[in-house]
C-alpha cells in the first residue's frame, strides 16, 4: 500500500525550508533548509523515499508568493504532485501568537495539505499568465501616473496655486492651466515643467498599454468572453480581459456566492456563542479582480434609475446574443437600484462594495452560462 507523505515548503528567493508530514504517525520529520533550486527538492524526496523503505506518494505545496507558478511547473515537470495554497484561506497551527519562522510555516503548510484546510490557487495557462503579467504592468504604470498627478497638485498647493477656472482637475483646460502656470521663480518653473514631462510620459505609456490590451481582448481566444462582460456597466476591455485571465476557469466555483467569496467581497464573521457579529469584507482571494470590480461598481452611481441606455453601452453590447444582452440589462438595472437604495440609508463605500459583490455574482452567471 502506498503511503501519502505531505511535503510543506516555505519558499523564498534565498532558500527553501522543507518538511514532511504523515497522518499515520502524526509526526513532522525530515525538516531541512536548502538552496533555492527545484532539483534539490527532487533529490530530497528521493532520499526520504529511500529512508522510509516503502513506496510513497508525495503531495507538495507552498504558499502563493513571489515565486509565482515557476516552482509548481518545475516540480510537475518531474511528475511530482504540487499545489499552491492561497495564504488567506489556510488554517494556522501556531499555538502562540507572534511565533513565526520558516520551519513553523513549512510545518503548517504540510498539515494544511494533510487535512485539506486550505483553498488551492488556480494555475493559469501560459497564455493567460503572460497576459495577466502584461495587465499588471499596465496597472503599475497607472499607479505611477497617479503618483505624478498627486505630486503636481501638491506642488501647486504648497505654493498657493489653485485651479479656479471651473471644471475638474486633469481635463484639457486644467492641463493647459498647468502648462501656462508661472510661479515667479525660475527653479520652481523648471520643477513644474519636469513634473509635466514625467506626467505626459506616464500618460502616453498607459495609453499605449491600453491600446495593446484592447488588441489582446479582440483575439479569438478571448473576444467572445470579453464582449459578454462588456455588456455590464463599468466594464470595458481592460476590466473584462483582466478578470478572464486572472480567474481562468469560472466553472471551478460551484455557485456565484463561492466566486464572490473567492474575491473577498463577502462580509466576515466574528461569532461567540449566541452572539453573531458581522465584520467588513474578508478581502481574501484575488486582490486584482476585487479592485477592478469595486472600480466598476462606482459607475452604477452615475445617472438616474430608469434612464435610457447610454450610447457607449449600446455600442459595447452590439453583436452579442439577445439573451446575453437581456441578462446584462437585468443586472445593470438591479445593481443601479441597489446602489441608490443602500445610499439612502448607509454610506457610499458600503453601497459600492455591495454592488461589486453582486456584480461578481452576475459575472459568474455570464461566464458559466447561467443566464436564464
Amino acid at each position: 500500500m502506498t503511503s501519502i507523505i505531505y511535503v510543506g515548503m516555505d519558499v523564498h528567493t534565498t532558500n527553501y525550508t522543507v518538511c514532511c508530514y504523515s497522518v499515520t504517525t502524526d509526526q513532522i520529520f525530515a525538516t531541512t533548509t536548502m538552496e533555492p533550486d527545484y532539483m534539490n527538492i527532487v533529490k530530497y524526496l528521493d532520499r526520504v523515499n529511500r529512508e522510509l523503505g516503502e513506496d510513497c506518494h508525495f503531495l507538495c505545496g507552498y504558499e502563493a508568493g513571489s515565486l509565482g507558478y515557476s516552482l509548481y511547473h518545475q516540480l510537475t515537470s518531474k511528475r511530482l504532485e504540487c499545489v499552491i495554497l492561497a495564504p488567506t484561506t489556510m488554517a494556522t497551527t501556531r499555538k502562540k501568537k507572534g511565533i513565526k519562522n520558516d520551519k513553523r510555516d513549512a510545518s503548517n503548510i504540510a498539515k494544511c495539505l494533510a487535512y485539506n484546510t486550505y483553498s488551492p490557487v488556480y494555475v493559469p495557462t501560459g497564455e493567460d499568465n503572460a497576459i495577466k503579467e502584461y495587465i499588471r504592468m499596465r496597472n503599475d504604470a497607472k499607479d505611477t501616473l497617479k503618483r505624478y498627478k498627486q505630486q503636481l497638485l501638491a506642488l501647486c498647493t504648497r505654493h498657493g496655486k489653485r485651479f479656479t477656472e471651473g471644471g475638474s482637475n486633469w481635463t484639457l483646460k486644467h492641463i493647459a492651466w498647468l502648462k501656462n502656470l508661472d510661479f515667479g521663480d525660475a527653479i520652481l518653473n523648471e520643477t513644474l515643467q519636469e513634473y509635466m514631462s514625467l506626467y505626459h510620459q506616464a500618460a502616453e505609456k498607459v495609453e499605449l498599454f491600453d491600446g495593446r490590451i484592447a488588441e489582446l481582448a479582440r483575439t479569438e481566444r478571448y473576444a467572445e468572453k470579453v464582449n459578454k462582460l462588456k455588456c455590464f456597466i463599468g466594464i470595458k476591455d481592460h476590466t473584462a480581459l483582466a478578470t478572464i485571465v486572472e480567474i481562468g476557469d469560472f466553472i471551478r466555483f460551484p455557485k456565484a456566492q463561492n466566486f464572490a467569496s473567492y474575491l473577498g467581497l463577502v462580509p466576515g464573521e466574528d461569532s461567540s456563542g449566541d452572539s453573531l457579529q458581522r465584520t467588513g469584507i474578508t478581502k481574501a482571494g484575488n486582490t486584482h479582480v476585487r479592485k477592478l470590480l469595486v472600480e466598476a461598481a462606482h459607475s452604477y452611481g452615475r445617472g438616474a434609475v430608469g434612464k435610457a441606455k447610454p450610447k457607449a453601452l449600446k455600442e459595447r453590447q452590439a453583436g452579442n446574443d439577445t439573451k446575453v444582452i437581456a441578462y446584462a440589462d437585468k443586472a445593470n438595472d438591479r445593481l443601479k437600484r441597489k446602489y441608490y437604495k443602500i445610499m439612502f440609508r448607509s454610506k457610499y463605500n458600503i453601497a459600492v462594495t455591495a454592488v461589486a459583490r453582486e456584480l461578481a455574482c452576475f459575472i459568474w452567471g455570464m461566464m458559466t452560462d447561467n443566464i436564464a
